[in-house]
């Protein structure tokens, strides 16, 4: 006796817009589904050169959760492939733990194929690395408080602010004037470099370098309020120190380290130890606002 067919439900990350930046998996997913649910106003249109002629096409914006189970409803009782295209990740604000847990209740297979994030592209259009050697390690991902979904107690921007480092801020141009209050609030000066993104890696992309000081005209000017992204802190101007990586002296599991450049890097480290510093700490004290006088 045959097996009953069985389903599967494939989210797609089609990344920031271009069509070229889909990975091979998800252009695969695409071209095996028997339908395709996509989002029509936050990826491009050619994500769909790959899906067969006779596959079934929906546009989510159309869609409400509910429609949306429903198709996977459809497809686990008829064994069809359905492939969701999400914008940018799918592990990012992308509404798919729902959708993941409905597929659950369901009993169809899941599986999620990561997208490139716009932060990245972002990133990699401004031709910036986000972690610079005793600049900035760490990169927080996140958005301005008071929107339509709550942010949890603690997750304000003017808190993750404190710690200096490079941050990726999503959803937030509706609110520029709140958004440098808390950046500044939280301890960044003025002059802190940012990038601001608007609808990146897509034909109508606009890449505009300013500081936090003239965050909020910049916004205005170009009269932004959606589908823009701020990167912010001092890595995007900095050029720091050279990274161990490939330095003489750093060795690993395929390659030596030169013995001279050996003790000259840990002559260097013990000493960076002594004098280190932020780059917060750097810059002098700073009055409430977080500006250095």
């Amino acid at each position: 006796m045959a097996d009953a067919p069985t389903g599967k439900v494939t989210f797609v990350g089609a990344g920031p817009g271009a069509a070229d930046l889909l990975t091979f998996r998800a252009a695969r997913a695409i071209a095996e589904a028997d339908v395709v649910i996509w989002a029509a106003s936050l990826v491009q249109a050619e994500v769909l050169e790959h899906a067969r002629a006779e596959a079934e096409i929906l546009d989510s914006a159309t869609m409400s959760l509910e429609d949306v189970v429903a198709v996977y409803e459809r497809a686990a009782e008829a064994g069809l492939k359905v492939a969701r295209i999400h914008s940018g990740d799918p592990a990012l604000w992308g509404g798919t733990q729902e959708q993941v847990d409905r597929c659950a209740e369901i009993g169809i297979e899941t599986e999620i194929v990561p997208g490139v994030s716009s932060f990245s592209a972002v990133a990699a259009l401004a031709q910036r690395e986000l972690t610079i050697p005793e600049v900035a390690q760490s990169v927080i991902l996140t958005r301005l408080g008071g929107g339509k979904t709550p942010m949890p107690p603690g997750e304000e921007v003017r808190e993750f602010a404190r710690h200096g480092t490079t941050m990726a801020l999503f959803l937030s141009a509706a609110r520029s004037g709140q958004l440098v209050r808390e950046l500044l609030e939280g301890g960044y000066p003025t002059s802190t470099p940012v990038v601001v993104a608007y609808q990146a890696t897509w034909p109508e992309e606009l890449i505009v370098k300013c500081t936090i000081g003239t965050l909020e005209e910049t916004v205005k000017e170009h009269k932004l309020w959606k589908h823009t992204l701020f990167l912010v802190g001092p890595a995007l101007d900095a050029h720091g120190t050279r990274s161990h990586l490939y330095h003489p002296g750093h060795f690993h599991g395929f390659r030596k380290a030169d013995p001279e450049a050996r003790r000259a890097l840990r002559t260097q480290g013990a000493q960076g130890a002594r004098g280190t510093q932020s780059p917060q700490d750097a810059q002098g004290p700073r009055d409430a606002q977080g500006v250095t006088p």
